[in-house]
């Protein structure tokens, strides 16, 4: 029975109840959201503008979950999902939209942000940044599990809302080269003694140059190593192993191997890293965002200007190349050394500091900086703007966000306390067919 009427907001809804109801916008997991009489209700598979059939799987008071049953109104936005595990593959939400209408809904997303999170407005919206849909991913953390009740070992991501691994044999998202390796690297798991103690590959990709690094959880046998040394042979890729953390990731074969680096040609800037150091997982979009952060911030000969949570300098040398003295911070030790090793190999001036950038007392003074670029996690930069002068300091400010919430709420405090315009804002499309949002914001002093 299709019921959407004679409720009022918060009323409790049955679990399995189905209703009738318009999409009015996707959220920021892209699901779409409808209204039942106040209470919103957040329908997986459902776009902007269609008309639904869904039921309620899980009822939280003020809002609830559904599960789409039927489409009665398509959007024309709606299209066939390129992947055969979409819909059970938690790596994409947004598959069945068209692509266009996925960079408008984030824009939008950053907009409402802005506006209900922060009490701010932009002044203007910057053209938003996308790229190539498929084969973007460049860094990728596959899960491995060993299920002999599908078969044998799987490789891929997990499914949606759970920690099961999808059967995947294939993967658009990921480059060609590196989705026709999924089933091989099946057979090679299940090829070792334990295939059940390697629970994770990571993947890194820099260049020409691809690494897979296996997270062992015992010692390899002798025929191990060796069924690991002939898949890099054979697939062309190295291999590390990882015993424990990150920072024992250690190469394994082919000894000779290149490191790891991209390239910023406009900047005349080569960045080497890790397979376990952090780097963007879309480094077509990386450039082009780089591109606009520079042009917003303007870095001049002359400038003092500090990049925070600078990580390997990948916005630190294109300002040090501009000729302003800049200086990096960023609370990983291996990072900074990385980044300092980085700005030598360059033949750039650059400084940079260990600091937890989330800690009030451990804050670098920024009142002496022209300019200040801020990169930070999702959680934000909270503790750094608040630690900002009503007056003094920088007088402009280019933030680049992974989180529309936490740039908002941080926007709010910079126009609403601390005496800057919001300028201009804008999204980079660097997660095609996710609902992820990376954004960017530049501020004035008022």
């Amino acid at each position: 029975m299709s019921r959407g009427r004679g409720r009022t907001r918060g009323v409790p809804v049955g679990v399995g109840e189905v209703f009738e109801a318009r999409i009015e916008s996707l959220d920021r997991e892209g699901r779409g959201v409808a209204r039942l009489d106040g209470k919103a209700v957040f329908i997986t598979g459902a776009i902007t503008g269609e008309r639904v059939r869904f039921t309620i799987t899980r009822d939280r008071g003020t809002w609830a979950t559904g599960g789409l049953v039927e489409v009665r109104r398509e959007s024309a936005a709606r299209v066939t999902p390129a992947c055969p595990s979409f819909g059970i593959c938690g790596g994409c939400a947004l598959q069945h939209v068209e692509f266009r209408t996925q960079v408008a809904a984030k824009q939008r997303i950053l907009e409402d942000a802005f506006v209900h999170i922060g009490n701010v407005r932009p002044e203007s919206i910057l053209t938003p940044i996308y790229g190539p849909q498929w084969g973007y991913r460049h860094r990728a953390r596959l899960s491995v599990r060993n299920v002999p009740k599908k078969g044998g070992v799987l490789v891929g991501f997990h499914e949606h809302g759970s920690s099961y691994v999808v059967d995947m044999r294939e993967c658009r998202v990921l480059p060609e080269a590196l989705s026709a390796m999924l089933v091989p690297m099946r057979h090679l798991v299940e090829s070792l003694a334990r295939p059940d103690r390697m629970p994770q590959i990571e993947v890194s990709i820099g260049g020409s140059v691809t690494v897979l690094v296996f997270r062992v959880l015992e010692l390899l046998t002798p025929e191990d190593e060796h069924h690991l040394r002939a898949f890099a042979d054979q697939h062309g890729v190295q291999i590390w192993l990882q015993t424990k953390g990150p920072e024992t990731a250690a190469l394994f074969h082919p000894k000779d191997a290149p490191a790891l680096a991209y390239r910023m040609p406009e900047f005349d800037v080569t960045i080497g890293f890790l397979p376990t150091d952090f780097t963007q997982v879309n480094s077509d979009i990386n450039a082009v965002l780089v591109r606009r952060a520079i042009g917003l911030l303007d870095p001049r000969p002359g400038e003092s200007i500090a990049d925070l949570f600078c990580g390997l300098g990948n916005f630190t040398l294109p300002i040090a190349r501009r000729g302003a003295r800049v200086h990096g911070v960023e609370g990983n030790a291996g990072l900074v050394a990385r980044a300092r090793l980085n700005a030598e190999a360059n033949g750039l001036a650059a400084t940079f500091a260990v600091a937890n950038l989330f800690e009030p007392d451990k804050l670098p003074d920024l009142s002496g900086f022209d300019k200040l670029l801020i990169d930070p996690p999702r959680d934000g930069a909270l503790e750094v703007v608040k630690a900002l002068s009503e007056t003094g300091g920088p007088r402009r400010i280019v933030y680049v966000s992974c989180d529309p919430a936490t740039l908002a709420r941080d926007a709010g405090i910079l126009v609403n306390t601390r005496g800057y315009r919001l300028v201009s804002a804008g999204i980079a499309n660097m997660f095609p067919h996710t609902a992820h949002v990376e954004s960017i914001a530049r501020f004035e002093r008022a």
